[in-house]
């Protein structure tokens, strides 16, 4: 498959992100399916490491979700595996082991619990997995005196991605200073119950297992879980938050303490970061695009009102093309099936009004529309009269690069 060009969505160079303390950072070319690059990562933490986590509904999830559904069940962690070019989804008990004997060869290295060990992989489905390309490595990855770089563990879990994704930020709990970082994968397949996506996200605060669940829990669903490129659900979806407690400050009782309001924002800001470069680097993403619905029952109706937008594929097109047909937003708020009032609907694109109280504007001019449209960033508001119901969805255009990168993926 011919590597597709860097997304033009893509920012602009590789953040700076300072090192987690109490995490190492290990990568290898394990030769899973690429040749010449890396596709495995090894993460080690403390003992004192709390895990959150989240991973996709799909009825055909991978085994390495299936593992990490039944190791999140502990709230503790040591080590994480990841590798692209291979999903291990559809692999049957030949999967299973496979991740049986990748936790064997990560706790004869670290000494831990086989529940403190998370496996995370990503690529094509159906396809066996050789565990001895993996486990192989482990020796002179666990050997390893310097760690490897937040770049080198982003490069290492991509798939179709067109650019390594990272996000960092500095926060206080209680006037002591924590570090947040984090890495993701994700290009196609996105659409929740999460996307095709592996995000990690790394802090040294010590945040207790029940607290640190609730705020991936809540955050996930307004950062992963409000994205989409294709509307198509993956079966290897994960996103796992760990905390190694290395940090020095006030002992956090609840997710809502006083304390934590600022590593709240920055935790969320840094999820919600890495969810937006997934789109921005959607297959064949020329345009990324905010949907925002107000007035709807409540949010999560907002949102279903959202994602319907988002995924309408005559909506996409039509931005793809710079064609502002905004009829098709319309009819794409009606198939939602969501309560709204269309005699009073509203709609508006890049700050500029189309329709309101249900009827164009006076003055509406389909040429201005369509310039804004010309831009790399498009921002659409419906309000649908009927409640307070407010949220924002995001996602990309749909052009004719999806269909070359996807009509080849596997070959």
């Amino acid at each position: 498959m011919k590597k597709p060009a860097r997304s033009p969505l893509a920012p602009k160079k590789f953040p700076l992100i300072a090192p987690v303390p109490g995490v190492r950072l290990l990568t290898a070319a394990a030769g899973i399916r690429y040749v010449g690059r890396t596709d495995l990562l090894v993460a080690t933490m403390p003992a004192t490491t709390t895990v959150g986590g989240a991973f996709t509904l799909s009825k055909a999830a991978s085994a390495p979700v299936l593992w990490c559904r039944k190791a999140l069940k502990d709230g503790r962690a040591r080590v994480l595996v990841a590798n692209s070019g291979n999903s291990n989804t559809f692999t049957g008990k030949r999967g299973e082991t496979v991740v049986s004997a990748t936790v064997a060869a990560a706790r004869a290295h670290t000494e831990c619990r086989v529940s403190d060990v998370f496996i995370a992989s990503t690529g094509v489905i159906g396809e066996p997995l050789d565990h001895r390309r993996i486990t192989a490595a482990f020796p002179g990855l666990f050997a390893l005196a310097k760690p490897h770089s937040w770049r080198d563990a982003a490069e290492a879990i991509m798939t179709t991605d067109t650019y390594p994704k990272a996000a960092g930020a500095s926060a206080t709990i209680g006037g002591a200073r924590v570090s947040i970082a984090g890495i993701a994968k994700g290009s196609g397949m996105i659409a929740p119950n999460m996307a095709t996506m592996l995000a990690f996200v790394f802090t040294d605060a010590a945040i207790p297992v029940r607290v640190l669940q609730q705020l991936v829990s809540e955050f996930t669903d307004r950062s992963f879980n409000a994205i989409t490129v294709d509307s198509d659900t993956s079966t290897s979806d994960t996103v796992l938050v760990f905390a190694t407690g290395c940090a020095d400050h006030p002992r956090v009782t609840g997710p809502h303490a006083d304390l934590l309001k600022d590593f709240r924002a920055k935790l969320e800001g840094v999820m919600r970061d890495l969810a937006h470069q997934i789109v921005r680097d959607g297959e064949g993403a020329q345009k990324f695009i905010a949907i925002t619905v107000s007035g709807a029952r409540d949010d999560a109706s907002a949102r279903r009102i959202g994602m319907t937008v988002a995924n309408s594929p005559l909506v996409k097109t039509a931005i793809a093309g710079g064609d502002p047909n905004w009829g098709r937003v319309v009819a794409a708020v009606g198939k939602a099936g969501e309560p709204a009032n269309v005699g009073k609907l509203s709609i508006g694109m890049g700050g500029m009004p189309i329709a309101r109280r249900g009827e164009i504007v006076d003055g509406y001019s389909d040429a201005r529309i369509a310039r804004y449209l010309r831009g790399r960033e498009v921002a659409i508001d419906v309000d649908v009269a009927v409640g307070r119901g407010r949220a924002t969805v995001w996602t990309c255009d749909l052009t004719h690069g999806y269909i070359d990168i996807n009509a080849s993926y596997k070959t």
